[in-house]
Formats: C-alpha cells, structure tokens, sequence
C-alpha cells in the first residue's frame, strides 16, 4: 500500500550539517588569522578587489604597487603617525573604541555628516579579509576579524600589517611602496613630517594626494605632527615607554 505521506524534512540532519558548516569556518578563519600572524600577507582582499576594479573598468594602465616591510626596517614615525591620525587609542582599547562610536551615532542622530568610528585594529581586519562597503553583513564580519586578531595578534603585529597593506594612494598599497613613489627613500628614513603626510591622506587615498597635497592634507598633516609631540613620540607606539591615554 503506497505511503499517504511524506517523510517529514530530516531538520536535524540539515541543522547537524550547517552546525559542521559553521564550526569549519570558525577553525579556517582562525587559523588563517594565526598564520598570519608570523607571515607577511602577500595580499588583501582591498588589493583584489581593485586589481578587479580596474580590469572591469578597464583601466589598461592601471599598476598595483605593494612591497613587505617588517616593522625594524620602518621608521618609528610611521606607525606613530597613523595612530595619531586614525586612531589613538589603538594602545588601549581590544579592537573597538565605543566612544567613538557613539560620538557617530550621536552626529548621525543630529543630522551631522557621518563620521567614520573605526579602529586600526578593524580597518586591518576589513583591508586584510573583507571588501569595502557599508553593509550589515560586511559590517559584522569586520567584527568578528577585528576580535579574532585582537585575540591572536600583539598590537605591534596589528600595526606592523596595517601599513604594509593600507592603500596610501591610487594602486599604492603600504609604506614600501609610498616611500618609493613619493620621497624615493627607504621606509627607514622617513621623517616625522613625510609620515604624517602619509597618514593624512588614509581617509581618502584616491582623492587625497602625499606628492601633491592640498591646503586640506597640508593642515591634516600638521594636525597630527601635533597629535604626535602630544602623544609622546614613537614611544606610545613602540613600548618603550609606558604610553598615556590621549585627552
């Protein structure tokens, strides 16, 4: 006698299948996080992305400039510049500062331009791992990379990665390749006033010019050379000197 009805959907073998789904991408995304640790990424998910940009637009002359540095062979003003620039409570806080983030949603309430809340620590994750864009979905992945590298890098890997990777001008891509575009120096040699012209145009690196600043890049610029005396100099960077909380 043929059956009346069907077998009822196998639930539990569908939720035992996304369970395994979801504990593998924890122990890949993990374990790509950990390897990363002790080797030099030799790309990013920001560099593909605009080497894809560029051929679907078809910008036949378009170059992808981006060379490792380790952190010995930086100058100590680099890093301090970005900090000063981007975020400086980058010593302090475990990948997000939440009161810069609700300084945002206040402005955004009030009806002021957006401003951007994000830390090194997140901006390493969403350059490193992600796409840009200001989805909910980008947006909660950009959290979970920023607590998996907080958990598995020390602050200095955290640095040492974002400049090497941060696009610091049309197809310029880490303080390697900027030192060579811009003062045809070795990073080692960069001065405090190089690197903060550097740092001054990582909002908007495509519109934002180091070999041809602006009246704007040139005031960011010695904004955060100030930001840097005030900080105490490549100390707070470098651990060499116990940093103090900005103000």
């Amino acid at each position: 006698m043929p059956h009346l009805f069907r077998r009822p959907f196998p639930f539990r073998r569908l939720l035992r299948m996304l369970g395994v789904t979801a504990l593998a991408w924890l122990a890949l995304s993990w374990m790509a996080v950990l390897l990363l640790r002790f080797v030099p990424p030799w790309t990013s998910a920001v560099m593909v992305e605009r080497r894809l940009g560029a051929w679907m637009h078809g910008e036949k002359d378009f170059r992808l400039h981006q060379r490792w540095v380790p952190w010995k062979r930086v100058s100590p003003w680099v890093p301090l510049a970005m900090v000063a620039g981007e975020d400086q409570k980058f010593p302090y806080h475990h990948g997000f500062d939440f009161d810069s983030i609700q300084n945002a949603i206040d402005a955004a309430d009030e009806g002021r331009r957006l401003r951007g809340a994000s830390t090194i620590s997140q901006q390493t994750a969403k350059n490193l791992f992600l796409w840009n864009g200001r989805s909910f979905v980008r947006k909660g992945l950009e959290a979970y990379f920023t607590v998996l590298i907080e958990l598995t890098w020390p602050k200095r890997r955290i640095l040492e990665v974002y400049m090497n990777i941060a696009e610091l001008g049309n197809g310029i891509y880490g303080v390697g390749a900027a030192s060579d575009a811009y003062f045809h120096v070795a990073p080692a040699q960069l001065g405090p006033g190089q690197a903060a012209l550097l740092a001054a145009v990582l909002p908007s690196p495509r519109r934002l010019h180091v070999d041809h600043p602006s009246a704007y890049v040139q005031r960011r610029a010695s904004w955060i050379e100030q930001q840097m005396r005030h900080l105490g100099g490549p100390g707070y960077v470098q651990g060499d000197a116990p940093p103090r909380p900005p103000h």
